[in-house]
């Protein structure tokens, strides 16, 4: 009698030999493969199948949180002016803000799809303003000052900031997919 365990090989990549099998469907996998969960070591088919019983978005709610989103960031992006430097510190409060207005309002419905279009729509709010100031730093450099400058940056670091807070507080970090 052998102690010896038979060699598995991936389901994914047939050539690489693994011990790891997801804990879901038995199904073998290489550590390329795993998902490392709570509860043990899933395959990628697993896990996305588990979070599509999770996304529970309504039609409407992609309406919504699109129109809330553009509107509460082109409102944000009329105040870089006055807040100069303080906006590295209000632009991730601003995309809290945000955030949490879309939730309050789909309900605490969610939807991968939902977080995207929530984030597209918050740099599509804040691009007129940025646009603007880029058309005026065009004109001013034009004329060799450069003088505006300082307020596309500041409307730049707004887009960034007060986007990649709103999508990583609505949708939540998650590192791996």
């Amino acid at each position: 009698m052998t102690d010896t365990l038979p060699v598995l090989y991936c389901a994914n990549h047939p050539q690489t030999p693994t011990s790891l099998r997801c804990n879901r469907c038995e199904k073998p996998i290489c550590v390329k493969c795993a998902i490392s969960t709570p509860t043990g070591y899933r395959c990628k088919e697993c896990v996305r199948g588990q979070q599509k019983t999770f996304e529970t978005a309504l039609w409407y709610d992609y309406v919504t949180s699109v129109a809330i989103g553009s509107v509460l960031s082109f409102i944000g992006s009329r105040l870089i002016p006055v807040l100069g430097f303080f906006t590295i510190f209000l632009a991730p409060v601003a995309g809290v803000i945000i955030a949490e207005a879309i939730r309050l309002v789909v309900q605490r419905r969610r939807s991968k799809r939902l977080y995207q279009l929530s984030a597209l729509a918050t740099v599509i709010g804040s691009l007129p303003v940025l646009l603007f100031d880029g058309f005026f730093f065009i004109m001013a450099l034009s004329q060799g000052s450069l003088g505006p400058l300082i307020g596309l940056v500041w409307q730049a670091a707004y887009t960034f900031m007060v986007t990649t807070s709103m999508y990583y507080r609505l949708a939540g970090i998650n590192l791996r997919n």
